[in-house]
């Protein structure tokens, strides 16, 4: 699904793990056909290089996105100095890999507290934006969303579980007039990618995969494909596009349906949960259900 040409030029796009690689790139081309970028990562001085890179507009903060607070102040301090937030990229991520039995285990849940609890807080802390502004949320999962290798789990569950927001997401979206996008990117030349290839348990098992996904491309090439999917609005971006246009149809229809089946009823529900949090407050109206919720609460 996309949507006819958004334009770009003055627009305001929030993207985080924006000091290296995707969002370091993402950031420079959508920064050349005019938006104005506010960058948010972990590395100040490379942060500083990127902003320099995406104009006098661009701004950037040091913020970690397992952080709420953090990142609420990074979306207020951008609103507060570029006017608004009209799309965001939720990119930053980590990876690990190896056996799950021998792995770390909080190494484990730190790839999953980044990477899948760290794009929901930073999608979440924006929303109001994108709602208002009738925006683009481009979500950063993977090809490993769709393949799930042994020795990547951490890393196949946290992308599978943001490609399912995602999904979920555009559906609760779509009412409001904003949209929401999937990244699926195979092997990419950046900093993580090369760091995995210099692993001595991880660098052998690549070689072995399929040619068909084992090839590396070039970061350059996810810029093209933002750029575009950005003027569209697309569903999905991806690099190689041709594979992953051909495996998503295989995998996606029931998403497609339940889509559809949502699209009078979601707006009835949201508005029915609207009026629980305004008669029993958010938390109430939010806590887990059942005994098994009510014990996990107590847990807290």
């Amino acid at each position: 699904m996309s949507s006819p040409s958004w334009q770009l030029p003055g627009k305001t796009v929030l993207i985080t793990g924006a000091a290296r690689g995707i969002g370091a790139e993402s950031a420079r081309r959508l920064a050349a056909r005019g938006m104005r970028v506010s960058l948010v990562g972990l590395e100040p001085e490379e942060l500083a290089k990127v902003a320099a890179d995406c104009g006098p507009d661009a701004v950037w903060f040091e913020a970690d996105v397992t952080d709420r607070d953090q990142l609420q102040a990074a979306v207020d301090e951008t609103v507060e100095r570029l006017g608004g937030i009209d799309a965001v990229i939720a990119n930053a991520g980590i990876a690990i890999g190896g056996p799950t039995r021998l792995a770390d285990p909080e190494s484990f849940e730190r790839v999953i507290e980044v990477n899948l609890l760290g794009v929901y807080r930073t999608v979440h802390a924006c929303l109001p934006q994108i709602v208002e502004r009738q925006g683009y949320v481009l979500i950063v999962a993977s090809m490993a969303a769709i393949f799930h290798a042994p020795g990547m789990a951490a890393y196949s569950a946290s992308k599978a579980g943001v490609e399912a927001l995602g999904n979920s997401l555009r559906g609760e979206l779509a009412h409001h007039g904003a949209r929401v996008g999937v990244g699926y990117f195979s092997w990419i030349d950046t900093e993580m990618v090369r760091g995995a290839d210099r692993h001595p348990a991880l660098g052998s098992m690549r070689s072995k995969l399929p040619a068909a996904v084992r090839k590396t491309y070039p970061v350059s090439d996810v810029g093209d494909a933002v750029v575009a999917g950005f003027e569209a609005r697309s569903r999905w971006v991806g690099v190689p596009a041709p594979l992953i246009r051909f495996v998503l149809p295989l995998r996606g229809l029931m998403t497609r349906l339940t889509e559809r089946g949502s699209k009078d009823g979601f707006p009835e529900m949201e508005a029915a949960f609207e009026r629980d949090i305004a008669d029993r407050g958010v938390e109430a109206a939010s806590q887990p259900s059942g005994s098994g919720g009510a014990a996990a609460l107590t847990r807290d």
